[in-house]
């Protein structure tokens, strides 16, 4: 089977309006795929800076996945979590990011967004906090989902991922 090793790091998060961040993650992939070693989904930890704008988490990431087939490249789901103050948590963003097909190091970012609501929903979202959610991340992976949400961008997550290929050549596979 031809087979992809990534390993790197969630490295930080800009652009949400409060750096008060996690991030939880999950991997999307085809029906010819399986993860062979490593988690397929996590969270980072929470950074609460004072000072800086941006949240870093340097979270690591590191999978061995198979395939048979390269339909179903394999994604990132990410939603990126507010925490307040009071202890709540709310989504600030939605997003996905689609590993890197040739191999080396990458340095990749994902724009997120969030769904938008009405205008009474977007003043609740701004005082008391909240906002929408999705009911599922089917959205994320779905485009004829996708393009009936109305959305706002949110701000963007950094990664850097270093990505080995192994008998793709032996498979036809061009990387």
């Amino acid at each position: 089977m031809a087979e992809v090793f990534v390993s790197g790091i969630i490295a930080s998060a800009r652009g949400f309006g409060d750096n008060r961040l996690s991030i939880r993650y999950q991997l999307s992939v085809g029906g010819g795929w399986r993860i062979v070693q490593g988690e397929g989904e996590g969270q980072t930890q929470t950074d609460c800076p004072s000072v800086f704008e941006n949240a870093y988490f340097g979270h690591p990431i590191d999978l061995h996945l198979a395939t048979s087939s390269i339909q179903g490249w394999p994604r990132l789901l990410i939603q990126i979590w507010h925490h307040d103050n009071y202890g709540r948590q709310e989504i600030a963003g939605y997003g996905t990011l689609l590993l890197p097909t040739s191999p080396g190091k990458h340095v990749l970012t994902s724009g997120c967004w969030r769904p938008k609501g009405n205008w009474r929903e977007e003043m609740m979202h701004k005082l008391v906090g909240g906002g929408l959610q999705l009911t599922s991340l089917s959205a994320l992976e779905d485009p004829t989902i996708r393009e009936k949400i109305i959305s706002v961008s949110a701000g963007t997550v950094r990664f850097e991922l270093n990505i080995i290929t192994k008998n793709f050549s032996r498979y036809g596979i061009l990387s």
